[in-house]
């Protein structure tokens, strides 16, 4: 991976909100795992204290960086990770 790519990445993370929001991806799409294909942005969004629009934008951050990928579903947002990019930083930071 070069080193603007990872930098984007830390960068995306570097935001304390949209690191929170990242691992409640994380989070909701392993819990469900077996029921749905990703997770639903409408179910996490009541979790955080911030609007709709900083929600957009961190998503947005957070697919820039290619951490996530969404789509819609009907008219609902399903969000992903996407493990490539995760095997790609556990890569670079495995120091062993």
């Amino acid at each position: 991976m070069d080193t603007k790519k990872m930098a984007k990445v830390f960068k995306a993370l570097s935001n304390p909100n949209r690191l929170d929001l990242y691992l409640k991806i994380v989070e909701n799409q392993e819990t469900s795992y077996e029921t749905c294909d990703g997770c639903l942005i409408h179910d996490i969004v009541k979790s955080f204290n911030i609007g709709s629009p900083t929600i957009s934008h961190h998503l947005k951050e957070l697919t820039n960086a290619e951490l996530i990928t969404t789509e819609k579903k009907g008219k609902f947002l399903v969000a992903k990770v996407n493990k490539e990019m995760v095997d790609e930083v556990n890569n670079l930071l495995n120091l062993d």
